[in-house]
């Protein structure tokens, strides 16, 4: 497992270290481009709408032939619905990062509660 803290200026190096262990990890390079918007929508939520303090924690590990990317951050929240299933209006020009996120990923879990939130994205490799 790779383990990566960063915050708001860091965001560069979190897609540089995402983009390390997916290939690593045996991403094919004509995935990657995808997989790094979804890892940064989802670590620029976390530095934005989580914790104001604290940095948040990246993870990295593969499990067979899936990539496994998990983004915590201190904040918590209570969405209504599942976050990311309904697209973005016509002229969105916001609020649409977790719904590219779910595009992408094979598959997108969301745990918040007292330790914060944690959002665990799966992708085949």
């Amino acid at each position: 497992m790779a383990e990566l803290a960063f915050c708001l200026p860091d965001l560069p190096d979190v897609r540089d270290f995402a983009a390390m262990q997916a290939v690593r990890g045996g991403m094919a390079r004509e995935r990657l481009a995808d997989f790094l918007v979804a890892v940064n929508e989802v670590a620029t939520n976390a530095v934005t709408h989580g914790h104001p303090t604290a940095k948040a924690v990246m993870r990295i590990w593969s499990v067979g032939r899936t990539l496994v990317v998990e983004v915590h951050d201190e904040g918590r929240w209570d969405p209504e619905t599942p976050p990311g299933e309904t697209p973005p209006g016509p002229y969105a020009t916001s609020g649409m990062g977790l719904w590219v996120a779910r595009m992408v990923s094979s598959d997108i879990r969301f745990e918040t509660g007292a330790a914060g939130t944690f959002i665990t994205m799966s992708f085949k490799v």
